[in-house]
């Protein structure tokens, strides 16, 4: 008998001798039991925190993950995203489609627009080279996150197909009070399971073996969100 053999025989005695019977490990856990019908699930779905918490609780989260936050009211979004592009040193910029920005008349594809000096580009089928090109992306966002500070985009209007979000090396992303809930059952009962759902906490990275931090990795380096509320 090869040693091959000899493990292969004593991993099948060991499946077939446990209390379940063959094919159960011999100190596997009983399965769990079936909630009945209508019975609440044993997890939290529903926070209890309000709007002000809400957005406190978010914020912080992101600043943990290395994001850029910044704090707005309804009618300062357009001077914000001003200040957020002067700050990063922004250029050239792409838009999704229907991005709602009070203020700004929104490019056609292919005809540029400007503000501030900062070319904007509404994104039509921008190939991955001119993405990358860009200086950034602003994005509004499906819904976030509190607890675990996520941000979940679904391609939905003002947020674009998932390569622009990915590409470009700055996200500045839009998200309004209404748009953040505590858990994550919360947000996926506001989420279709069909769309293109890109879940983002915090910016691109990854560690190697010796937990070497590298960004930037698989999407972008700086994420900025504005938090409006």
């Amino acid at each position: 008998m090869s040693a091959r053999d000899e493990v292969l025989g004593r991993v099948r005695t060991a499946l077939g001798a446990g209390p379940g019977g063959p094919g159960t490990p011999p100190h596997a856990a009983p399965p769990p039991a079936t909630p009945p019908p209508g019975a609440a699930p044993a997890y939290r779905t529903r926070g209890e925190l309000g709007t002000p918490a809400l957005l406190d609780l978010l914020a912080g989260r992101l600043i943990d993950y290395r994001s850029q936050v910044r704090r707005t009211g309804p009618a300062e979004v357009l001077d914000t995203v001003r200040a957020a592009l002067a700050g990063r040193g922004a250029r050239r910029v792409v838009l999704p489609p229907g991005l709602d920005l009070p203020g700004l008349d929104q490019p056609q594809p292919g005809q540029p627009g400007s503000l501030d000096g900062v070319g904007l580009f509404t994104d039509g089928s921008l190939s991955a080279q001119e993405l990358d090109r860009m200086d950034g992306v602003i994005t509004r966002a499906a819904v976030a996150i509190a607890e675990t500070g996520t941000i979940v985009l679904d391609a939905g209007p003002g947020q674009g197909r998932r390569a622009l979000s990915l590409i470009p090396d700055y996200h500045l992303c839009l998200i309004d009070a209404g748009q953040v809930v505590a858990l994550v059952p919360e947000a996926m009962a506001r989420l279709t399971p069909g769309r293109p759902l890109t879940w983002i906490s915090g910016p691109s990275a990854t560690s190697d073996i010796e937990l070497d931090r590298v960004e930037g990795v698989h999407g972008p380096r700086t994420l900025e969100v504005i938090l409006i509320g």
